[in-house]
């Protein structure tokens, strides 16, 4: 499933009170703590986070205390002990076989030595797969009956949309709609390499004016120097949002940045003006491609309204209300 898909699927685990425990597997680097914060954020509860790679058994169960000559187990401060939230261990495959077992408890009987999980919390976990060149452990079929197992991907609409609402520079978003593939590139061969996290790292390199390749590897800093030369040479976008004619470039990757600063530049009366444009000057893709990526923007103004307005008075748009229409039911 998709980013956003795992995010609906979690509230409503939440919403409905289901107290499974959940497994989601997914490869570095995507988001999956991230949208787990995102949901209990959404749904107003706490959230603990414990990356059990990082502990060890006695982190987990606790230091064991002799109390009238009875052994008891004294507790971590970090387990939640009243309240509603999600206690979210990740990297679980990633702990060591001892540290799982102790997991296990917390999964399987809700408890660990003289610790019980509270009623409000729910526990879930996350991990990469083998596939994904993670030194991960295999989990053992017990704890992962106990699991619902959701497996998450990468994909460019999702990220497009978080890059937009957190303000990711329009370089990077039009590059990597440009270049889709660079969204998630594993290379065992380099300890930097392209995700959607290390595409946000490279955000902040960017601004800094900084090379971006100690987040994303060479080979993705290369294109993206390349495409950025590109960039710089497009026509008077300013211009094409006033409604002014202008010449439209032929070559991909220039359509594509072009397309792309239109749609993340646009306002209400703009994102008319630069509808208009895409649509005189390329073939129906180039509507949609703008329209998916002008959504995301104009959403986050709430301009969708006056936007669909424009579109459904002017009958050289007709095909873009369809798309319009399609886009805002999915």
């Amino acid at each position: 499933m998709t980013p956003s898909a795992l995010r609906s699927f979690l509230d409503g685990l939440v919403r409905g009170d289901v107290r499974w425990s959940v497994m989601i597997w997914g490869p570095p680097g995507i988001g999956k703590s991230s949208v787990v914060s995102q949901v209990a954020t959404a749904q107003g509860i706490s959230l603990i986070d414990l990356r059990l790679s990082q502990l060890a058994p006695t982190d987990l169960r606790g230091l064991p205390i002799p109390v009238d000559g009875v052994t008891r187990w004294a507790p971590p401060e970090f387990l939640p002990r009243e309240g509603r939230g999600i206690l979210f261990l990740d990297e679980i495959n990633l702990a060591p076989p001892a540290l799982q077992g102790v997991a296990q408890q917390l999964v399987l009987d809700r408890r660990v030595g003289s610790y019980t999980v509270p009623d409000g919390w729910f526990v879930w976990a996350a991990g990469n797969r083998k596939e994904d060149h993670a030194s991960v452990f295999d989990m053992p079929r017990p704890l992962s009956n106990r699991f619902l197992h959701l497996e998450v991907g990468v994909d460019l609409e999702a990220f497009r949309a978080h890059a937009v609402s957190r303000g990711v520079h329009e370089r990077i978003v039009a590059f990597l709609s440009y270049r889709p593939s660079l969204l998630h590139r594993i290379d065992p061969q380099r300890p930097a390499w392209p995700s959607p996290r290390s595409w946000e790292m490279a955000d902040a390199l960017l601004r800094a004016e900084l090379d971006i390749t100690p987040a994303v590897g060479a080979p993705a800093a290369g294109e993206f120097e390349a495409f950025c030369k590109v960039y710089a040479s497009l026509p008077d976008i300013a211009a094409i949002l006033r409604g002014e004619d202008v010449s439209a470039p032929d070559e991909a990757s220039a359509r594509y940045a072009t397309t792309l600063a239109l749609a993340l530049r646009c306002d209400g009366p703009g994102a008319v003006h630069a509808l208009r444009w895409v649509h005189r000057a390329y073939a129906a893709e180039w509507v949609q491609l703008f329209l998916h990526a002008a959504l995301e923007q104009l959403r986050a103004k709430g301009a969708i309204g006056p936007l669909a307005a424009a579109i459904a008075r002017d009958k050289e748009l007709t095909a873009a209300q369809a798309a319009l229409q399609r886009m805002l039911r999915s």
